[in-house]
């Protein structure tokens, strides 16, 4: 049995979660509303306040399914509690984010300043020059925002020059060195 898929997921209070047909889930709370349609094999009940999700058979296809949808639904229930960020920082001379509206500036080292704009649903929020937070909701959408803010100048090995996770390590080379 999927340990972590029978495990049942607690409904915090001021979260509703709505289960249509074809396992559409719908969860409301105090930060918005997340939807999404999960897999119909699989049976997604309320129990007394909590969510318990059970697979109809063993298959290997279904005990995959098991804890992904009810980690899925566990995302969803904690995104409209409390939220998701993620945290880069900018390393460089010369390197640094501006905002202005929903359009987030990176001075990258590049001919021309790189000019990204929040998605729906997700925010982002600078302190000082070298640090973005991205915030939301859905946990999907604030991982791949911060990866494309990222993507736009990896940190690279040699002199550690780019944007990276707050958490993240760089492995560090040693450049190379002249003939004697």
């Amino acid at each position: 049995m999927s340990r972590i898929g029978r495990m049942p997921i607690a409904v915090p209070a001021g979260v509703t979660v709505d289960i249509a047909e074809n396992n559409k889930v719908t969860v409301k709370g105090p930060k918005g509303t997340l939807e999404r349609v999960l897999p119909a094999e699989l049976e997604i009940k309320m129990e007394n306040g909590e969510v318990v999700v059970s697979r109809p058979n063993d298959l290997k296809k279904m005990k995959s399914l098991h804890g992904l949808t009810r980690t899925l639904i566990s995302n969803m229930v904690t995104g409209v509690t409390s939220g998701y960020e993620k945290v880069l920082e900018i390393n460089g001379v010369g390197y640094r984010a501006a905002k202005s509206g929903k359009e987030l500036t990176l001075t990258l080292g590049y001919s021309h300043p790189v000019v990204m704009t929040d998605p729906e649903g997700i925010e982002t929020i600078l302190d000082g020059q070298n640090k973005i937070t991205v915030k939301g909701i859905d946990k999907e959408k604030v991982g791949q925002y911060a990866a494309e803010i990222r993507n736009k100048r990896r940190p690279e090995p040699y002199k550690g020059k780019g944007i990276k996770y707050v958490d993240e390590v760089i492995r560090r080379k040693v450049g190379k060195t002249g003939k004697k």
